[in-house]
Order: structure tokens, then C-alpha cells, then sequence
């Protein structure tokens, strides 16, 4: 096992003039079989079962001063002058922090709650990810579900008042059910791919779209498409021609989409003949391209090395180039009619979802988002695998699962994003998903990842409940715990110092450290990036597909990403790259990333990541081995193996003139009698997998394990210590020990805010 030295790293550090590190204890790299068994080891825990949220005058811990009286209060939200972020309608600066919410379903009242709830945590954008087409025994393709579209208004009114603004996603081609007196699709199993090119089907989304926006929502009196508390329209949730479910086109749908491929290459190369002549009579088999009767390659295809001269290549190429241009068309389209016909003022987002191969097809995709303003991917992170019966949406007793923090694994972070300049960037779904237990680290890390990339947006998913969750079935009956929840301890619990700092600006953004330039010619060739993403995961459609991550094939090291943007420019022009010295920066031999900022330290090796900036310092991973981590103005000494420490100030001066400070802690939380053990087995492509299998998935309450965690401060102004419940009201007052220059306090057990004045 190897040993780091932290002074050795400090001196390293001040040289860079990153995070002072020195003086820390040697320790050693414990292995990650040995950080995955942390949740089966016998520690104290204490009993999460916070009390409804009042909203309490005397709450010490409110936010909702954050957000603005009235979403909207000073117009839409637009872009700034170089395109790359949001401002209000005022011209000012506005950051987002997000989440996803199907309580929308619920009653107005409950709704109420709801925004009252997330602006009292710090949120001040939900995404409403609907299905606008009507579903019981519809007559026509054209209707829309008015139902779902009362409940929206209710939805919009509601968090419109608590200041907290809105992304619509009203069409999701994987979850729509045909009926057959649509007749749509025609041979196809589902609707993926149809939106795109099937004007039948484009005509009737329009019509949806004309229902859902142009009315007067009666609980405000103003048209969806006139409401600035609607600040983004997404066109499509999670579809693309460039992803494996391309093959679910069959028949007669097909057929449409080959007969626009055949018209495509007459106009760009004048004749059938032209286009044999060009792909040296390389054909599929079954097709007369003469005649007009083409077919496309797999998906697969795509994927493979070609040579871009070949006839093969060509034919990649070409096919590669159509069906980007197809969804180009249609987000230029749409866009154009929700401007031009609807009225709508909103920023229009195209798409969200991944392709097929990140490194040959990810940027022909946001190539074709390029249409709208801003451009969106949904991405994940699960701690590596999660193996089950029902894995896609419940855990169960039996399921197979690997434990692994993201601290070890810099390189599946989902904030890891090539960002198209000058268009902001969102991340309209993502959460660090359970059976994975390593969770409070993921509002610290997005909050001072998305502060130094510039990422606009990262919406949690998803809430159910007005206020908390405790651990609960699925599905309301089966056996088992709901997966794709956020409102839980050390997910939604740990929002308010994080949306703090990250919504005041306290983290610095950096200045650009991979800037690529990349000709369309080379995305229809699909030839390798010098950065790209890594595969991500979906639970629904990712089960016949190999997604491990792939760094070898990219010329600069994706740890860019954390160092600080990568952005990208998509034309036929010539221009040349421009990339920072990263070496620098990324210590591959120890495994210590470091911010271009020099305010952040991710020190992967040992799985720990450090904040230092005036007004917000923080830690989170696994620090027991550390010893003493200092930082400006802390010094933190922590018995827990596995815990999240941030300091923020909430009078916006630095720390060490502070006169209010939140500390807020994070550790484990699983519920009552939750039960596992370690196991190996082989997954389907016979890899050896070493995980944990769930014996017991618990019941409610929540149980979070024990703080027991020393720190010390430099501000002996600070005179007391509040101890705050799940609401932010005070349960007891502590004094700290101080002397001239600081205070100290060992923090309680069973807390997760304080106060300190």
C-alpha cells in the first residue's frame, strides 16, 4: 500500500498556491473493498424523523431570501452577452439549483407546501417532466391530457410565489404508450426516433403544444408561453437518432425515414447514380440504391473504425451527417413555431440524452441541440453497478450492488461535461441513485464543480413528497425502497450550505482550460475528439451495452474536466485548439486533481476532495486516516470514517470575520435494520464483480450514523453555538472555547446544521 505524505503535498500545494494542506498526517490508502465495507460495520447511529415543516418565523436556517419575491418579478430569463449563462430579466447574474418534482400530481395546497419547502433549502428552479398527450381513450393523436395540464398551472402558480422559476419537459418518446386508433407509430415497437422526422406525428406535437401554452392558466391569468416564471422549454426528453434505440424503427416508419435519407443525398449530390458512384457501389444487403430502396447500418456501425475514404466510410459518413441534420431540423423548426406562431418568450432547450459512442458521436448530438439556446444532458451517477429483479426503479432484498464513492472514481463524476460555447449547459436530471451509500458527498461536489465550470443548471431527481421521504415502498405496494428519490437525509439534507455558496458566488469560476475546435466534416467522419465524456448509465436501456469508461482513446486526460470548462465550437472553419498545461494541475501519479481556481483539491487516490475559498471551506470522503486537514481557516479532525464537513458564511464576508456561520455535516444514512454483506459474482460478459447484496432493505426511519468530528475555527468573535433541527430551529445553545486567535468545538452526534454567532 502506498504512502502520501500531506506536507510533502502542501509544499507542492503553496507552490501553486492551492489549499494548504501541510502539516497532515501520513497515512495510508485503506482499499476500496475495505471503503465499500464502511455501511456494514457495527457504528452509532441516531434517528432521522424530522418534524413537518411549519415554516417557523424563528427558523435560524430559512433561504428563501435567496430567490426573488415573485419568480419572474423583473421578466424573462435570457442570456448573457457572450451566450454562455443565464441572466434575469434585469441583466443580473442567476444561478440555478434544481429538482426534479412529480408532486406537481398532488393538491394545490400540498403544492404550496412544496415550494415552501425547496425555497427554504435553497431551490430556485423545478423541472416539471410531464407526458402533455392525452392517455385513456383518446380519439385523436392531437389531444392533450387536460388533467396533467391543470396540474401544471397549479404547479407554476405555486412555485411562481416562492420565487422559484421552471423548466418545462412535456414529451417523452420512451414513456408514450400508443393507442391504436392513433395509428402511430405504424410498425414500430415504441416512439423513439419518430418526433424527429415523422411530420404526422410533428403536426400533432405542435397541436400539444399550442393547448399547453397558449391558454390562460386560470390560477394566475397569464398564457404559459407569456410566463416568465417559465424559464425554459425543453423540446424532447431523452430521444436521439444516435443511440441504440435507432433499431426500434421498423416497417413502414422506417420506410419514411429512408425515403427523406434517398431525397437528402439527391440534393447534396444530384443524382442516385452520383451517390453509388460516391460510395463505390458499397451497398447493404436487400437495397436497390439506384432505385431509391436504401436502408441504414446499424447503429453499431457508427461506433466501428472506418476508413473516411473508404466506400464504407463514406456511406458512414453520410448517414451519420442525415440523421444529425434531421434532429438539427427539427429543433430549428420547433423553435421557429414556438417563437413565430406560439409566442412563446421562453429559452428553448432541444435535447437531453447521450449516443451510442461518446467519443465518435457525442458532438455530432450537441451539434444538432445547437439549434435552440441551450443545451442539456441527463447523467447519473449509481457507485458502478446495481444488479436486480426490479433494478431499474426499486431496490429489493436479493439485489446485487458495488458501493464505490465517486471520490475514487474522478472520471464518472456526472459534471464531467464538454460544454458548447457560447451556450449555457444544464444537467436536467442527476442524483447520486441508492442502493448507493455514498451520498453525502453529492451536494458538495456539485456545488463547487458547477461553481468552477460554469454549468448552469443540475436538477436533482426527483421528489414525490411535499417535505421528506422516510424509507418507503416503490411503488406504494411492492416490498421493497423507492431508488429515484432525493428527499432524504444526505441528498435534500445537505442542500442548504451547498445551494448557499454555490447561488452567492463563493466558489470561483475558472477560466477555460480546453477550448476545441472541431469541423462538421470530422463529426460526420466520426473521428476522435481530444476530450470527450464518458459513457453513463440508464437502467432501462443500457443492458445489452458494455459502458465501461473508455480514457485511453482521448488525447487529453478527461480529469480536465475537474481542473476547470472544456468548451467546444462546432463549424467548417479552420481553428486551432487551445489547451492550458494541465500537467500542472493533474498529478497522476499521487491522483491529486487541483482546480486552475487553486480554491478545490481532489485528492482521488485516498478519495477525499477539499474546498478553500474565503467564504466557504469544506471536506467530504473518507477522512479518519487523515488526521488534521487544514485549511485558511479551518482545521478539521474527524473520527468518521466516511463524512462531509462545509463551513459558509451567511453574511457574505469571509469566514474569519464572520459574524453567522452554517456548519453542516454529512455522513451515512440508511434505514432501520438495513442489512448487507459482501459477496463476488460474474456479470454477463463474465467479469468478476466484487460487491454487496442486500439482506435487509430496511424500514423507516432513517438512521445516520454518528458525527464525531472536532473543528476548529479562526474567528474568536464567534461566541455561541446553535444547534438546529431538520427546520432550522434552534434545539440548544452551546459556547465554544476560544482564545485570541480562534475556537473550537467537537460537534454533536445527532445534528446536521449549526449555527454559529
Amino acid at each position: 500500500m502506498k504512502k502520501i505524505n500531506y506536507l510533502a503535498i502542501a509544499i507542492f500545494t503553496v507552490l501553486l498556491n492551492a489549499c494548504q494542506l501541510e502539516n497532515n498526517k501520513a497515512f495510508k490508502t485503506k482499499a476500496i473493498t475495505k471503503a465499500e465495507s464502511i455501511n456494514t460495520m457495527k457504528t452509532e447511529t441516531w434517528e432521522f424523523k424530522p418534524e413537518r415543516d411549519r415554516y417557523d418565523k424563528n427558523s435560524l436556517l430559512d433561504l428563501r431570501y435567496l430567490n426573488e419575491k415573485v419568480a419572474g418579478e423583473t421578466g424573462f430569463i435570457h442570456l448573457s452577452p457572450d451566450g454562455k449563462d443565464f441572466v434575469k430579466g434585469n441583466g443580473q447574474s442567476i444561478r440555478f439549483w434544481a429538482v426534479n418534482s412529480y408532486v406537481w400530481r398532488k393538491s394545490y395546497q400540498e403544492l404550496e407546501d412544496h415550494a415552501r419547502f425547496l425555497a427554504k433549502r435553497g431551490v430556485n428552479m423545478v423541472r416539471w417532466h410531464g407526458q402533455i398527450v392525452g392517455k385513456n381513450n383518446n380519439k385523436t393523436l392531437k389531444n392533450i391530457d387536460k388533467k396533467a395540464r391543470e396540474q401544471l398551472w397549479q404547479y407554476v402558480a405555486t412555485m411562481k410565489k416562492e420565487g422559484i422559476y421552471l423548466t418545462l419537459s412535456p414529451y417523452y418518446a420512451h414513456a408514450l404508450k400508443s393507442q391504436d386508433n392513433w395509428q402511430i407509430p405504424r410498425d414500430s415497437k415504441d416512439f423513439s426516433g419518430l418526433l424527429f422526422f415523422d411530420t404526422e406525428l410533428q403536426q400533432a406535437y405542435k397541436n400539444w403544444l399550442k393547448e399547453l401554452l397558449i391558454p390562460i392558466n386560470p390560477y394566475t391569468g397569464i398564457s404559459l408561453k407569456d410566463e416568465a416564471a417559465i424559464a425554459i422549454i425543453q423540446l424532447q426528453n431523452e430521444d436521439s437518432l444516435l443511440f441504440w434505440t435507432f433499431k426500434n424503427l421498423k416497417g413502414r416508419d422506417l420506410e419514411l425515414l429512408s425515403n427523406k435519407y434517398r431525397d437528402w443525398l439527391i440534393k447534396k449530390y444530384g443524382s442516385l447514380e452520383q451517390v453509388v458512384k460516391i460510395w463505390k457501389n458499397v451497398s447493404i444487403e436487400g437495397e436497390n440504391v439506384k432505385e431509391g430502396k436504401l436502408k441504414f447500418y446499424e447503429i453499431w456501425h457508427l461506433t466501428q473504425p472506418e476508413n473516411p475514404n473508404s466506400g464504407k466510410g463514406k456511406r458512414l459518413a453520410d448517414q451519420t451527417q442525415f440523421l444529425t441534420e434531421t434532429m438539427y431540423n427539427f429543433n430549428q423548426e420547433i423553435k421557429q413555431f414556438l417563437r413565430e406562431e406560439i409566442g412563446a418568450k421562453q429559452l428553448i432547450n432541444a435535447g437531453n440524452w447521450k449516443t451510442a459512442d461518446p467519443l465518435k458521436l457525442n458532438d455530432a448530438e450537441r451539434y444538432s441541440y445547437t439549434a435552440t439556446e441551450v443545451i442539456g444532458v441527463n447523467r447519473y451517477y449509481n457507485g458502478g453497478i446495481h444488479k436486480g429483479e426490479k433494478s431499474n426503479w426499486a431496490i429489493i432484498n436479493g439485489d446485487k450492488f458495488t458501493n464505490r464513492s465517486v471520490l475514487f472514481d474522478p472520471y464518472s463524476f456526472p459534471l464531467n461535461l464538454k460544454q458548447v460555447a457560447n451556450h449555457p449547459i444544464i444537467i436536467p436530471e442527476s442524483s447520486w441513485v441508492p442502493p448507493l451509500g455514498y451520498q453525502s458527498e453529492s451536494p458538495f461536489l456539485v456545488s463547487i464543480f458547477q461553481s468552477l465550470t460554469g454549468i448552469d443548471g443540475f436538477y436533482w431527481f426527483a421528489m414525490k413528497e411535499p417535505q421528506w421521504r422516510q424509507p418507503s415502498s416503490a411503488n406504494g405496494y411492492l416490498p421493497s425502497l423507492g431508488k429515484w428519490v432525493i428527499n432524504t437525509p444526505e441528498l435534500l439534507g445537505n442542500f442548504p450550505a451547498a445551494a448557499l455558496m454555490y447561488r452567492q458566488g463563493y466558489i470561483q469560476q475558472g477560466e477555460t482550460v480546453v477550448r476545441e475546435h472541431r469541423k462538421l466534416t470530422d463529426l460526420w467522419n466520426r473521428q476522435i475528439p481530444i476530450i470527450s465524456e464518458t459513457k453513463t448509465f440508464d437502467p432501462n436501456r443500457d443492458q445489452d451495452t458494455n459502458n465501461n469508461n473508455n480514457q485511453s482513446r482521448n488525447k487529453i486526460n478527461p480529469l480536465a474536466f475537474l481542473v476547470g470548462p472544456v468548451e467546444v465550437t462546432y463549424s467548417n472553419n479552420n481553428k486551432e485548439n487551445k489547451i492550458i498545461n494541465l500537467n500542472s494541475y493533474i498529478n497522476k501519479k499521487d491522483k491529486i486533481i487541483r482546480s486552475i481556481t487553486e480554491e478545490i483539491t481532489w485528492d482521488y487516490g485516498q478519495g477525499i476532495c477539499l474546498l478553500n475559498t474565503a467564504k466557504a471551506q469544506g471536506v467530504t470522503g473518507f477522512l479518519k486516516e487523515v488526521g488534521e486537514i487544514k485549511l485558511n481557516d479551518l482545521i478539521i479532525k474527524s473520527n468518521n470514517k466516511y463524512a462531509t464537513i462545509i463551513v459558509v458564511s451567511m453574511d457574505n464576508k469571509p469566514i474569519k470575520r464572520s459574524e453567522k456561520l452554517l456548519v453542516q455535516l454529512g455522513t451515512v444514512a440508511r434505514p432501520t435494520e438495513w442489512k448487507q454483506k459482501e459477496i463476488t459474482w460474474k456479470d454477463k460478459q463474465g467479469n468478476l464483480q466484487k460487491g454487496l447484496e442486500i439482506i435487509n432493505y430496511g424500514k423507516a426511519p432513517w438512521r445516520i450514523e454518528n458525527n464525531d468530528i472536532h473543528l476548529t475555527i479562526n474567528n474568536p468573535q464567534l461566541k455561541k453555538a446553535m444547534l438546529l433541527d431538520s427546520n432550522g430551529l434552534a434545539k440548544q445553545t452551546m459556547n465554544l472555547k476560544s482564545d485570541s486567535s480562534q475556537i473550537s468545538l467537537q460537534l454533536p452526534t445527532d445534528v446536521k446544521y449549526i449555527i454559529l454567532e
